[in-house]
C-alpha cells in the first residue's frame, strides 16, 4: 500500500464510493481510496473475491469516512432483546430481517446474497429490493446476530434497529385476499364453460339432461365464492350501514345477493340456468382491483410514532462500566452515555461533557443549543460534538418528545370531505332501486309475471361493479405513478383530497431549505495557499454544520496536522498549525470589532494568530428551483404560507419568493402549527401542509393532507398521508394536476360504464335479460374500465 499527496486542482475519485479523495490518497495497486474505511471494505472483499461487486455498478458503495464504533451492537448479545427482534428460532437456525436504507442499487443485492461467504454462519439471504430489508438465516453455532449486525455495518450496509422494532410487529402479508380470489377465479372460470350449452341453447347444441346437470354443477361452484369470496363486501358494507353510511360496496353487495337469489330461483323452478356466471364475474374482478389496491399500499409503512426515530438500547454507566441497555429498561437517575451524533432519547441533566444540541427535528430551530454542565436537555436532540453522560430525570415514555407525540390534541383528526366514489356510489344506489321500483309498477299494471324478472334484472345488470373497478385501478395507478416520481401516497383518499386543496402551508427548516448545494463565499483579503490548508484542516476537525460546510468548499485542498484542537460551545473552534493559532466563530470569538449584518445566510468568522481576516458567508440554503415552485403555486391561485420553529431573520427574503399575500409565521412551536391548521379548516379552506420533523407531525396529521418531506424516502418520517423524497418538491404542481386528472377519468371511466348499463337495462325493463346478454356485457364493461383506467392514467402523467 502506498500514500500521496493529493494534486491541488485534480479530483481523484475514491475506487468504493466515488466521492473526491479531498486528504492524502491511499493507494492498493491501481486503486485509489478517499479512506482507510472504504480501503478496508474493499481488502475485505477481495480477501473473499467479492470484488464483482465493483463490476456490476461503477463505484457502488458508501463512503466510509466516519468510523462505527465497536461496541455500536453489544445490545444484540441480550438475549431478552434479540427474543424481541428475531422471527424465527429452532435448535439450529435464526430468522432476522433487517432493515437497511443503504440498499441503492444491483451490486448491493448480489453483495448481501453473498453475505455467507464473509461469514460462514449465514445460510441465506433474500433481498427485498423496494422495502429495502434483507431477510437472514444463519446458524446460530456458528455466528451471532452481533457478528452479522457488525460485518453488515464493516462493509457499509449498517442495519436500522430503532425501539420501534421492538415494540410492534410488522404486518404481514395478507394471504386471505389471494385464496379467496383463487376459489372466484376457479368458479367463474367453470361456471362459464358450464354455461355454454345455455348460452346457445336455442340452436339446438343442448342436452336437456346434461343441462340440468350444469345447473346443478354451477350452483355448487357459487356457494363458496358467494359465502367466502364475497363475504369482504359483505363486511364492508355492513360495516358502513352500522354507522348510517351506504358506501360503494353497498349496492355491490346488493347486486350479489339479487343475482344469487334469482339465480338459484331460476334453477330450482326450472325456468332457467339463472346468472351465476354474472355473479362470480362480479367477485372475481372486484377482488382483482381491491388486492391491486392493496398492494400499492402495502408498499410503504406511514405509521410511525417516536420509537422509529430511537435506537433500541443505549450506553449506561453502571459503577464504572459501559453497560448496553434496552431503553424500556432505562430508569430515572441512570447515568447515560450520550455518543457524538447520537439522539438523546430521555430527559436528563448534563453532568460531564459540553453539549451542542441540534433540536431541530424536535422544535424546527436550525442553530444549534449550546447546554453546561447542569442544564437540562430534552429528549429528541442529537449530540453534535463529542461524548457527553446526562442523569435521567425522566423514564422514556414520559420524556418531552414522548409526550410532544401522544398529546391528545396532535391526534385530532380533520374532516374529511366524502369521497367522490361513495357519494356517486349512494345516488346511484337510490336512483337504480328506484328504476327497480317503477319498472316492477309497470309490469304489475300490465303482466305479473314479469315484475319478477325485470326487478331482479335491473339490479343485477346496473351494478356499479364497474365504477368500482374503475375506481381501484385508477386509483391504484396513480398511485404507482406518483411512486415513480417518489410521492408515496397513503391511499386513494389521499389523491382525491390533494386534487381539492385550498391552501399550502410550508415548513422552512428541512423544507424550503435543504443540506445539499449550499453556497458558501469567503469575504476579506486573498488567502494564500497555506492560510486555505490551515483554515480548512481545522474546520475539518469540527462536526458543527457550518464547520463542516465550510471544509466541503475546500474539498480539494489538502489538509495538514493541527494541535489543541478546541470548541468553545456556542462561540467557534480553534487550533494550532505549527505556530500559527487559527479561529472560526463569531465576532467575539474571533476579535472582530465591527460584526457584519447579512440577511442571506450564517456567518463565520476568521482569525489567524489574533488577526482577524474576513468571513465566510453560508447562504440561505433553499433548495434548487423552490422560487419557480413557489411561482408556480401562486399562479395557479393556491395561498400559501409558512411555518417556521426558526427566527425571521429571513422574512423579507421569503417574503420575496412567496409574494406579499403570504402569511409568515416564525418562532412557531407545534401547538401553534397545529392551530394555525385548524383556523384555516374553520373558515372552511382545505390544507396542504409539507414538513418534515417532529415538529410538524401534529399539523401534518390534521391538515387535509400532510406531506412529509425527506432526503431518502426510506428513512423514517412523521406519520403523515405522503412521503415526498426531497429533491421532487419543485414537481408538486404536476402530482396535484395528476390528482386532479385522476377524478375526471373516474367521471369518464363511469359515464362509459353508464352507456353500457343502459344497454343492459333496455333487456332488464323488459324481463327478457338472457344470462349471454349478462355474460357478454358484465366482461366486456369490467375490461374496458380496466384499460381505459390505465391508459388515461399514463396519458395524464405524460401531459
Amino acid at each position: 500500500m502506498a500514500t500521496f499527496t493529493a494534486v491541488p486542482g485534480i479530483e481523484v475519485e475514491c475506487e468504493h464510493c466515488g466521492e473526491a479523495c479531498a486528504d492524502t490518497t491511499i493507494i492498493i495497486g491501481d486503486k485509489t481510496f478517499c479512506c482507510q474505511g472504504c480501503k478496508l471494505v474493499y481488502e475485505l472483499l477481495n480477501e473473499n473475491d467479492l470484488c464483482e461487486y465493483y463490476n456490476l455498478n461503477n463505484k457502488p458503495g458508501l463512503a466510509q469516512r466516519i468510523p462505527v464504533r465497536k461496541d455500536k451492537f453489544a445490545f444484540l448479545d441480550d438475549n431478552k432483546i434479540q427474543q424481541q427482534l428475531i422471527q424465527y428460532r429452532d435448535d439450529d437456525h435464526t430468522h432476522i430481517t433487517f432493515y437497511i436504507p443503504h440498499i441503492h442499487c444491483s451490486s448491493c443485492l448480489w453483495l448481501l446474497e453473498n453475505l455467507h461467504r464473509l461469514d460462514s454462519g449465514v445460510e441465506s439471504v433474500t433481498v427485498n429490493f423496494t422495502r429495502k430489508e434483507a431477510r437472514i438465516v444463519y446458524w446460530q453455532s456458528q455466528t451471532t446476530l452481533r457478528r452479522i449486525a457488525e460485518i453488515l455495518t464493516s462493509i457499509g450496509y449498517e442495519p436500522y434497529i430503532s425501539l420501534q422494532d421492538m415494540q410492534k410487529k410488522k404486518p404481514r402479508v395478507q394471504r386471505d385476499l389471494i385464496y379467496r380470489l383463487g376459489v372466484a377465479g376457479f368458479a367463474f372460470g367453470n361456471i362459464m364453460l358450464l354455461s355454454f350449452p345455455e348460452y346457445f341453447g336455442n340452436y339446438g347444441y343442448s342436452d336437456a339432461k346434461m343441462n340440468e346437470i350444469f345447473r346443478i354443477l354451477n350452483v355448487t361452484l357459487s356457494l363458496p365464492v358467494f359465502f367466502y369470496s364475497a363475504q369482504v363486501f359483505f363486511k364492508s358494507a355492513w360495516s358502513g350501514l352500522k354507522t348510517g353510511f351506504l358506501n360503494i360496496d353497498a349496492p355491490i353487495v346488493l347486486a350479489i345477493v339479487v343475482t344469487f337469489v334469482r339465480s338459484l330461483v331460476d334453477v330450482m323452478s326450472g325456468t332457467g340456468s339463472g346468472y351465476f356466471d354474472s355473479m362470480t364475474g362480479i367477485v372475481f374482478f372486484m377482488l382483482i382491483g381491491r388486492i391491486l389496491q392493496d398492494k400499492t399500499y402495502q408498499g410503504l409503512s406511514f405509521d410511525r410514532d417516536y420509537t422509529s426515530y430511537f435506537p433500541l438500547a443505549i450506553t449506561i454507566i453502571k459503577d464504572g462500566k459501559e453497560v448496553p441497555t434496552a431503553l424500556p429498561d432505562i430508569k430515572v437517575n441512570d447515568t447515560l452515555l450520550i455518543h457524538d451524533n447520537e439522539l438523546i432519547p430521555a430527559d436528563g441533566i448534563l453532568v460531564r461533557g459540553t453539549a451542542l444540541v441540534d433540536y431541530s427535528f424536535v422544535t424546527g430551530e436550525s442553530v444549534p443549543v449550546s447546554k453546561s454542565i447542569g442544564e437540562i436537555v430534552y429528549a429528541g436532540g442529537k449530540q453534535l460534538e463529542g461524548n457527553i453522560e446526562i442523569l435521567t430525570i425522566k423514564e422514556v415514555a414520559q420524556s418531552y418528545l414522548t409526550s410532544l407525540w401522544n398529546r391528545d390534541e396532535l391526534k385530532q383528526k380533520a374532516t374529511r370531505q366524502e369521497s367522490f366514489i361513495h357519494l356517486v356510489a349512494r345516488n346511484f344506489t337510490w336512483l337504480l332501486l328506484a328504476i327497480a321500483a317503477m319498472s316492477a309498477l309497470y309490469w304489475w299494471k300490465f303482466d305479473h309475471t314479469r315484475i319478477w324478472p325485470a326487478a331482479t334484472s335491473i339490479l343485477i345488470v346496473a351494478c356499479p361493479c364497474t365504477l368500482l373497478l374503475a375506481a381501484s385501478f385508477t386509483n391504484g395507478h396513480i398511485l404507482r405513478i406518483l411512486s415513480r416520481h417518489k410521492l408515496y401516497l397513503r391511499n386513494a383518499g389521499a389523491i382525491e383530497r390533494l386534487a381539492g386543496i385550498t391552501d399550502i402551508v410550508f415548513d422552512k427548516t428541512g423544507t424550503l431549505t435543504g443540506n445539499k448545494d449550499i453556497p458558501v463565499t469567503w469575504h476579506g483579503p486573498t488567502l494564500s495557499r497555506a492560510q486555505i490548508m490551515s483554515i480548512a484542516s481545522v474546520a475539518a476537525q469540527s462536526t458543527h454544520p457550518l464547520s463542516k460546510l465550510i471544509s466541503a468548499f475546500y474539498h480539494n485542498i489538502p489538509r495538514v496536522p493541527v494541535s489543541g484542537f478546541k470548541t468553545t460551545t456556542g462561540l467557534g473552534v480553534s487550533g494550532y498549525i505549527q505556530e500559527d493559532a487559527i479561529l472560526l466563530g463569531n465576532a467575539s470569538f474571533t476579535g472582530t470589532r465591527t460584526a457584519t449584518t447579512h440577511n442571506d445566510g450564517s456567518i463565520v468568522y476568521v482569525a489567524i494568530n489574533e488577526q482577524p481576516l474576513g468571513y465566510f458567508l453560508i447562504g440561505n440554503q433553499y433548495r434548487e428551483g423552490i422560487s419557480t415552485l413557489l411561482q408556480s403555486l401562486r399562479t395557479k391561485g393556491y395561498s400559501l404560507s409558512l411555518l417556521s420553529g426558526d427566527n425571521d431573520r429571513e422574512a423579507d427574503y421569503l417574503k420575496s419568493l412567496m409574494g406579499e399575500d403570504a402569511t409568515l409565521r416564525f418562532t412557531q412551536q407545534p401547538q401553534d402549527k397545529l392551530n394555525y391548521i385548524l383556523d384555516l379548516q374553520t373558515k372552511g379552506r382545505r390544507v396542504l401542509m409539507i414538513g418534515d420533523g417532529l415538529n410538524d407531525a401534529g399539523a401534518l396529521k390534521q391538515s387535509d393532507v400532510g406531506i412529509s418531506l425527506t432526503e431518502d424516502s426510506n428513512n423514517f418520517t412523521p406519520a403523515s398521508d405522503g412521503i415526498l423524497e426531497a429533491g421532487q418538491l419543485t414537481r408538486l404542481p404536476k402530482f396535484i394536476r395528476i390528482c386532479i386528472a385522476n377524478k375526471r377519468i373516474i367521471v369518464i371511466s363511469f359515464v362509459i360504464s353508464l352507456i353500457y348499463n343502459v344497454i343492459g337495462l333496455s333487456f332488464a325493463v323488459q324481463g327478457i335479460l338472457s344470462p349471454l346478454t349478462a355474460a357478454i356485457l358484465m366482461p366486456a364493461n369490467s375490461i374496458s374500465m380496466i384499460l381505459l383506467s390505465y391508459g388515461l392514467s399514463e396519458w395524464a402523467d405524460r401531459r
